[in-house]
C-alpha cells in the first residue's frame, strides 16, 4: 500500500469508530478484508488510526471535521504536510481537500480541544489533577511506553536486559522502578523472544510494576488477587516473594491465560470463584474496574466513550467490590485499592467513601502518579484492618 492509500484506509477505519464500533475490532475486520495489506501496512494504518483518536478533537479542529477524512486532513496540517500530496483522488487515495475543509488554527482552539479532553470531563481532571491537568492530558496524546518486567523469581533485571539485547531488543532501565525495562528498540520482537516465552520478562506498565512493589509482601503470606483479570499483578506479586496465591474475577474467563502465564514465570496460583471459603487473607489486593482515564493513550477511544453516568456506574461498583473484599482480610492485615485512572471518584473519594462506611481501617500507604513519559495514570491506596470489620 502506498502512504496515500493507508491513509484513506485509516479514514475509513475512523469513520466506523466515530460511529461506534469498537477500534481493535474495527482494525481486525478490515485487516481480514484487506488480503492486500501486508504486516507493514497494517501496522501503520493501525497508528494512524490509533494516533488520530488519541487527538480527534485537536485533529478534527484543524481538519475541518470529526470524521475519519478530517482527522486524517488534521493529522496532515499538524504534522506540517500539505494535504494535496498525499490526497490526491487518484489510486486508492483520498480525494483533495475541498474549498470548504480549511480547518482552524489549533491556537484558537479551546482548551478542551487543545487538549484533547471530553468538555464534561475538564473540570474533573482539574480538580484532579491541579496545575498537573494540562500535562496530564497532553501525555494521553502520545504513544504509550513498551515497559517490561523483570521476573524477579528466575533473573535480575540486568540479566534479563541481557538475555533481550541477545535477541536484538533493546532496553533501558527505569531510574524509578527497580524491575522495569523500557523497549527502546525490536519492541515488536518481544512476544516471540524466549526471555518472554521463558518467563523472565512481562510486559506490564512502569506505573502498576512501582505500585505492587510498594505492598506489603514477604514470604508465606496469604494473598488474594480479587479482580485479578489477566493476572498481571498476581504474576508481579508472585515475582517479589513466595506467596501463597489466589486469584479471583468476577468473570472466570479473564483468567484463563493465568495458568499457563504463571507456569511460565515458574509461580503457582489458585484460581478460585469463591474466595471466600479460603478466608482471611492477609493481603487482599482490590484493582477495581474503573474509567481506565491514566490509560486513555492505549485504548483511545474509551476517552470518547466515558459518559457521567457510566462514570457514576462504575463507582457504585467500586464501592460494592470494596465492601465485598474488605470482610476477607485478617485483622492486622492490609486491603490494597488500586485503579489505572486519574480521575479522583475513582480514587481518593472511593477510600474516604470507604472508611466513612467501615471503621477500623487505616491508610498506611498512598501512591499516585499522572500520566507520563515513563508510564501511565495509577493510583493505590493500602489500608490497615485494626479492628474487627464494622458497618456503619
Amino acid at each position: 500500500m502506498t502512504p496515500a492509500a493507508r491513509l484513506a484506509a485509516a479514514a475509513q477505519v475512523l469513520d466506523e469508530v466515530l460511529a461506534g464500533a469498537p477500534a481493535e475490532r474495527t482494525l481486525t475486520n478490515w485487516a481480514r478484508g484487506a488480503r492486500y495489506a501486508g504486516s507493514k501496512d497494517r501496522a501503520a494504518v493501525r497508528d494512524l488510526v490509533y494516533d488520530a483518536l488519541r487527538r480527534r478533537r485537536s485533529l478534527g479542529w484543524a481538519g475541518g471535521a470529526e470524521t475519519g477524512r478530517g482527522l486524517m486532513l488534521g493529522a496532515l496540517r499538524l504534522a506540517g504536510t500539505d494535504p494535496a500530496t498525499l490526497m490526491t483522488g487518484e489510486g486508492h487515495a483520498l480525494s483533495p481537500p475541498t474549498a470548504a475543509e480549511v480547518g482552524r488554527p489549533i491556537a484558537e482552539a479551546p482548551r478542551a480541544v487543545r487538549l484533547d479532553w471530553p468538555d464534561w470531563l475538564l473540570p474533573r481532571l482539574d480538580a484532579s489533577l491541579g496545575a498537573g491537568a494540562d500535562p496530564g492530558a497532553l501525555a494521553l496524546t502520545a504513544r504509550a511506553p513498551v515497559t517490561l518486567r523483570a521476573n524477579l523469581r528466575k533473573v535480575t533485571r540486568d540479566q534479563a536486559q541481557a538475555a533481550l539485547a541477545a535477541e536484538e531488543i533493546e532496553t533501558q532501565a527505569d531510574p524509578e522502578v527497580h524491575t522495569a525495562l523500557h523497549v527502546t528498540r525490536g519492541a515488536s520482537k518481544v512476544a516471540a523472544s524466549q526471555a518472554y516465552l521463558t518467563g523472565l520478562v512481562e510486559l506490564q506498565d512502569a506505573s502498576s510494576q512501582a505500585a505492587v512493589l510498594r505492598l506489603p509482601l514477604r514470604a508465606g503470606v496469604r494473598v488474594l488477587d480479587y479482580c485479578a483479570g489477566g493476572g498481571g499483578k498476581t504474576l508481579a506479586m508472585g515475582s517479589l516473594a513466595p506467596l501463597d496465591l489466589v486469584a479471583h474475577d468476577a468473570d472466570p474467563r479473564r483468567m484463563t491465560d493465568l495458568p499457563p502465564r504463571a507456569a511460565r514465570a515458574g509461580l503457582t496460583v489458585a484460581l478460585d470463584t469463591d474466595p471466600a471459603r479460603k478466608a482471611p487473607f492477609d493481603l487482599v489486593l482490590v484493582d477495581a474496574p474503573c474509567s481506565g482515564s491514566g490509560t486513555w493513550r492505549r485504548t483511545p477511544d474509551a476517552k470518547w466513550r466515558l459518559t457521567s453516568g457510566r462514570l457514576d456506574d462504575l463507582v457504585r461498583l467500586q464501592d460494592t467490590i470494596l465492601d465485598a473484599a474488605a470482610p476477607l482480610v485478617v485483622p492486622a492485615g492490609h486491603l490494597a485499592y488500586s485503579t489505572c485512572s486519574i480521575l479522583a471518584e475513582e480514587c481518593d473519594d472511593r477510600i474516604a467513601a470507604f472508611r466513612q462506611r467501615h471503621t477500623g481501617w487505616q491508610v498506611v500507604d498512598r501512591f499516585f502518579v499522572p500520566p507520563g513519559d515513563a508510564g501511565d495514570g495509577f493510583f493505590q491506596s493500602v489500608l490497615r484492618r485494626d479492628e474487627v470489620l464494622t458497618i456503619r
